[in-house]
């Protein structure tokens, strides 16, 4: 069974944007919504994964909650009319309640920036504490979405970043927009040296370097452009720096896909550098697909 969505919710403009791309998202896939709040002061001695709140006391806390649950709630059957929706408020710190929430769900969407108290989801700490430990991808709704934009893919050809290919085709299908896949290179990458003894004064021949890394771009991509022959797509090999060429890329995308695992060293295209730079400084939604080392 595939899991839902989840999104976070607080109350905040950032984290309502969220809730409409999540409802937008689980309407695609054909899966349920779940919003979720969760409730604790950073710092507090609360049981890790909290529990279910149950506010006895706290009445006028409660209609703040419920005000705000409600009101995610009212937006997100707009978005999507009929997508099955639950909701959950959680004692918990947010990074806590969502990791764990995460373990269930298929996709976890959080807010750029959320509020200074209970619940908050700033960028710095939520988002970026998903992007390293969710157990499924993580869209961080930054910017103002543009769903007819490109899928824009940081492509490094390295077996960690397998799962953001998969998930920026899938997504590419579900939108029916055009998949653009980006592979940078320079003449620091690995794959430019005969040897790994090879001083880096090492001549180098052009021609063969961007054939080789040609050859990496398509190997990424083998078997995906079949499985999905809806998917425009359009390979974009660029010299320079990875992260300033997806940052600088994001201004005309609606999503920006990277891994948070990639090659180090001369390939210089460590994914878990580049999402956060990504994450801090694109021009739309970043999604973040993170695969475990084996």
């Amino acid at each position: 069974m595939i899991g839902p969505v989840v999104v976070g919710v607080d109350g905040s403009s950032s984290s309502m944007a969220a809730v409409e791309v999540a409802a937008r998202e689980a309407a695609l896939r054909g899966v349920g919504l779940r919003l979720v709040h969760a409730f604790g002061r950073p710092g507090a001695h609360i049981p890790p994964g909290g529990r279910p709140w149950e506010p006895s006391s706290a009445a006028g806390l409660r209609e703040l909650i419920d005000g705000t649950l409600t009101k995610a709630q009212q937006r997100a059957h707009e978005t999507g009319p009929g997508v099955d929706i639950t909701r959950e408020v959680v004692v918990g710190e947010p990074i806590t309640v969502l990791e764990i929430e995460s373990r269930t769900a298929s996709l976890a969407v959080v807010g750029s920036r959320g509020l200074s108290r209970f619940g908050a989801l700033m960028l710095g700490s939520t988002a970026g504490h998903m992007a390293a430990h969710a157990a499924c991808p993580v869209l961080v709704v930054r910017r103002r979405p543009n769903p007819a934009g490109p899928v824009l893919l940081a492509v490094d050809g390295s077996p960690a970043a397998r799962g953001a290919v998969e998930f920026a085709f899938v997504h590419a299908s579900l939108h029916g927009v055009r998949l653009e896949a980006l592979h940078a290179w320079s003449e620091r990458n690995e794959r430019a040296y005969g040897a790994p003894a090879d001083p880096p004064f090492v001549t180098y021949d052009e021609d063969r370097l961007r054939d080789e890394e040609e050859r990496v771009l398509a190997e990424a991509l083998g078997g995906l452009c079949d499985r999905y022959p809806d998917v425009e797509v359009v390979r974009r090999l660029v010299r320079g720096r990875v992260r300033h060429s997806l940052i600088e890329a994001s201004a005309d995308a609606g999503l920006v896909v990277v891994g948070a695992r990639g090659r180090g060293g001369f390939a210089g295209l460590l994914l878990g550098s580049v999402s956060q730079a990504v994450l801090h400084h694109a021009e739309c939604p970043v999604a973040v697909v993170r695969t475990e080392e084996t």
